[in-house]
């Protein structure tokens, strides 16, 4: 195909609100350099992370971004579902035309720190426009799930942190699992992934929007009730706040506790003595090596899993979509589409 001068695109402009998204239908299409790849966005899940990542909440230690420092404009979007239009040199395994998507963090390890990484729409440019540049090693093939692209885009950050969550903890067959936040994005992934490994799962939501998660199998249980002292094997945990106290004494002694989210509030308070006297080992979960990522592209083109999408907007209506998710207006995901640009 011949490619475009210009593409829309949506800009950040600073750290701030949704006035800090600006609109652009002139921004000069990238071009892959060596070991890059050049993708048409398909679809963009819309994620906690990227509205983060605007306000500057991740802004401690130095950093301003999900992963390290952030440099305005940038095109945010950390979900992607894209087609391969443009290879850049030296780029094998990879064909014009695959359909591809890529994990949220992007690991650029070294000797003196073996879980670096970058973020796709934070420390380079994301899924928020036409097109976006993704190196070579990152991307995965899913030309051949029978899944749509719209479900395909809201996977790699919800399933990819919930996939990464219970593989940190080892949940299997049998287990008792809590997740909190469990109607949402991520909540709802790890779900859904605890049922496909055997786990009996009690899904913490609000009730009014627990119904796919009941037909998932799930137990629900009220996000205003405690949960019940000593009765899991594993707490994943996307919520955070006041109720941590609670979460470490409901589990069993040798219980797993598993972390990438605190929607709920980042400081906590716990006791010392219910971690080491009950023998719990606690998670936090970011950094996704290429194994697990790629476990989770197996079952999207199996499609063992099927993602919960509640509503699309065009991407030019990103402010509303995000005010939707902030408001938790909807259970699961919600999808971004932009313009289809010949």
């Amino acid at each position: 195909m011949t490619l475009p001068r210009t593409m829309q695109a949506v800009h950040l402009t600073r750290h701030g609100g949704p006035e800090a998204l600006v609109w652009r239908d002139d921004i000069p299409v990238p071009r892959p350099a060596q070991g890059e790849v050049l993708v048409q966005v398909l679809a963009a899940g819309v994620n906690r992370t990227d509205v983060n990542t605007r306000i500057g909440w991740y802004g401690r230690e130095g950093r301003a971004g999900w992963a390290g420092e952030m440099e305005f404009p940038r095109i945010q979007g950390s979900d992607l579902c894209g087609r391969i239009v443009a290879l850049g040199d030296g780029v094998k395994g990879l064909a014009l035309g695959a359909r591809v998507i890529c994990p949220t963090n992007q690991g650029e390890p070294t000797e003196q720190n073996p879980l670096a990484f970058v973020s796709i729409g934070s420390e380079f440019d994301g899924a928020f426009a036409q097109y976006c540049v993704v190196r070579a090693q990152h991307l995965h093939d899913v030309t051949a799930s029978p899944l749509s692209d719209i479900e395909i885009g809201a996977m790699p950050c919800a399933h990819g942190t919930a996939h990464n969550l219970l593989t940190r903890a080892n949940v299997a067959v049998g287990e008792r699992v809590l997740v909190t936040g469990a109607s949402g994005g991520v909540g709802l992934a790890a779900v859904q992934l605890a049922l496909l490994r055997g786990a009996v799962v009690t899904a913490q939501c609000a009730l009014n929007k627990s119904a796919p998660l009941r037909q998932m199998g799930a137990l629900i249980l009220d996000r205003a009730t405690p949960p019940k002292a000593r009765s899991f094997d594993v707490v994943i945990d996307v919520v955070g706040g006041d109720g941590f106290s609670e979460r470490l004494d409901a589990l069993k002694p040798g219980g797993r506790y598993a972390t990438s989210g605190a929607v709920g509030g980042p400081m906590v308070t716990g006791d010392l003595r219910t971690i080491y006297l009950n023998d719990l080992t606690l998670h936090g979960a970011t950094h996704q090596p290429r194994e697990v990522f790629a476990g989770l592209v197996t079952l999207i083109n199996t499609a063992r899993i099927r993602p919960v999408v509640s509503n699309t907007y065009p991407m030019r209506d990103i402010a509303r979509a995000q005010a939707d998710l902030i408001a938790g207006t909807f259970p699961g995901k919600l999808v971004l589409i932009p313009e289809t640009q010949e």
